[in-house]
């Protein structure tokens, strides 16, 4: 089974997927075969080879393991909404065993890094019963956490490293990844969240909205 680590983010659209793929193109230059799992997708578009996420497209692009579309993104929702809420309109019913077993079984092709990206933040609801956080549990996957740099994002952060350490999961690291440019006191607030968080910062992503995966690589080191 591939090493591999569960990505979540302080909240929703704080730019997992920027850095999942900054990541795995850091593990390519390396010499190391990657793959990557979006097991759940909510806000995807109806295409003629089905619902498709432009998260997990990214995804697959930057992954060097040539796994199918529904490997990476088993479950698939068209509505941009909360899990629960997108898998209700749909009429799915979700379960972390499900989640867990789709993760699993793309967890054995071989490959020497891995990434498992969640959606939305730590505790985000997939049913009104389950919560994702209980996905990365159920698989024992240490977490890189995806800080959204702008103003709350400290407590933000504490709070979701608090949880995730209660959840009995080990923190590998955290990216600070910039989404506000205009944020006041940025190198501040990187060093408060370096006292603050008990992990290593895997580095810094400045504001680049046109930057490669490959550029974005060289500002970030691997977790162990």
């Amino acid at each position: 089974m591939a090493k591999a680590f569960f990505i979540a983010g302080t909240d929703t659209g704080v730019g997992k997927t920027t850095v999942s793929c900054a990541l795995l193109a850091a593990a390519k230059a390396k010499g190391l075969t990657t793959l990557a799992l979006k097991p759940l997708a909510a806000g995807c578009e109806q295409t003629a080879h089905g619902l498709r996420n432009d998260d997990a497209l990214a995804l697959m692009a930057e992954m060097t393991e040539p796994l199918s579309y529904d490997e990476v993104n088993p479950v698939a929702l068209a509505a941009a909404l909360s899990p629960h809420l997108a898998a209700a309109e749909a009429g799915r019913r979700l379960s972390i065993q499900q989640l867990a077993g789709f993760t699993r079984g793309g967890l054995m092709r071989r490959a020497d890094f891995a990434l498992v990206e969640g959606a939305g933040g730590w505790r985000v609801p997939i049913s009104s019963r389950e919560l994702l956080s209980a996905l990365p549990k159920e698989l024992g996957l240490p977490v890189v956490l995806v800080v959204g740099m702008r103003l709350g994002c400290i407590n933000h952060a504490v709070l979701t490293v608090e949880a995730i350490v209660r959840d009995g999961l080990r923190l590998a690291g955290w990216v600070a990844n910039v989404i506000d440019p205009e944020m006041a006191a940025l190198d501040e607030n990187i060093a408060t969240l370096n006292s603050m968080l008990p992990a290593p910062c895997l580095g810094v992503l400045s504001w680049q909205p046109d930057a490669s995966a490959a550029q974005r690589a060289e500002f970030l080191q691997l977790p162990v």
